[in-house]
């Protein structure tokens, strides 16, 4: 077992990412005040083009603009008022993070969309999705790979004291490794990209988060989160949903955590009813922790408690409730070893 200093203090939470509503100062005022001990820029995609993830992270590219068609993003000739749009919403929201972290020292987590998902999600000018042009895809993770290191200074001029974590949002990634991933027609399915292909590009963009003094880490919620892959490709910290875990997966978890990769344990609803019991919440915690047999100690320091998923859909009164009881989750966590002692 690694001796690992976890960027974190112990049994944190945080937020997944987006947030309810469409004013940038009351969502991060919200999640800086609910989650102090590991704050979250939070994402507005209520706000509309350019507020969500794949056009919020387009304004990000470098030398690859693109512009917004009825089916969603693409590919476009030179940049248009759709990418001022995305950069100008990511500005008012760095703005709201200067404001109310003023003196902050401690880790901030900040987001961006990653390369197999751009791949799914972007179009090309043709029309088809740049996942099944090899070389469009390698163009998309280049942009990335060269435009975040970037984004990663900017945050760190507004929050001088912060050490921030960048995770790489991939929701569609089980769907591209298992060649799920529908075309532009709906007609058929997209082949998948060599795994050895798609563990390199992640690597190159891990790699350069961690070049410009940051934390790489990773986030999927769907079903199916290739974890060893993940590990592997350098992501210190996986963020996933817990309530969606096979315990096929508990032994990547096991080696990932034993490699000290951090786990950030989706566990409260992002949507619907939050459990009243903090101690229900994170019950997919301590079932995880049994099966994989690492000692309690070393779960409050490997574990940060978050939502299942991002809360831009949720009510505002849901979303801070999430929140809140992510925070009393963790702490929930925090005091078992010490009662067991």
């Amino acid at each position: 077992m690694k001796d690992v200093d976890y960027p974190w203090p112990p049994t944190a939470a945080t937020g997944v990412g987006s947030y309810p509503g469409t004013d940038p100062d009351e969502a991060v005022r919200t999640v800086v005040g609910e989650l102090g001990e590991l704050p979250h820029l939070p994402e507005l995609p209520e706000r509309g083009v350019g507020a969500d993830m794949v056009g919020r992270t387009g304004g990000l590219l470098v030398d690859l603009p693109l512009e917004v068609r009825t089916s969603g993003w693409r590919v476009a000739p030179r940049p248009g008022r759709d990418l001022q749009r995305a950069r100008g919403h990511l500005s008012r929201d760095l703005d709201a993070l200067e404001e109310h972290t003023q003196d902050y020292s401690g880790p901030l987590k900040i987001q961006i969309a990653g390369p197999w998902t751009l791949a799914a999600s972007v179009e090309l000018r043709s029309g088809e999705k740049a996942l099944a042009d090899p070389g469009a895809a390698a163009d998309l993770a280049a942009s990335l790979t060269e435009g975040a290191p970037a984004h990663i200074a900017e945050v760190q001029r507004r929050v001088p004291g912060a050490r921030l974590l960048v995770q790489v949002d991939e929701p569609a990634l089980p769907a591209v490794l298992t060649g799920a991933v529908p075309s532009a027609s709906g007609y058929r399915r997209l082949p998948a990209p060599d795994r050895v292909t798609v563990e390199a590009r992640l690597r190159d963009l891990f790699a350069a988060v961690a070049d410009a003094a940051a934390v790489p880490m990773a986030h999927c919620c769907a079903a199916g989160v290739p974890v060893d892959l993940l590990r592997r490709s350098g992501a210190r910290a996986v963020s996933l949903d817990a309530t969606l875990l096979d315990p096929a997966q508990d032994e990547h978890i096991g080696a990932a955590v034993e490699d000290g990769v951090g786990l950030f344990t989706g566990v409260v609803p992002s949507a619907g009813g939050v459990l009243s019991d903090p101690a229900d919440n994170v019950d997919p915690v301590r079932e995880l922790w049994n099966r994989i047999g690492f000692a309690p100690e070393l779960l409050t320091r490997a574990v940060v408690v978050t939502p299942t998923c991002g809360l831009g859909r949720a009510a505002p009164d849901h979303a801070r409730a999430a929140l809140r009881a992510c925070r009393e989750g963790a702490r929930v966590l925090r005091e078992e070893p010490r009662r067991q002692r």
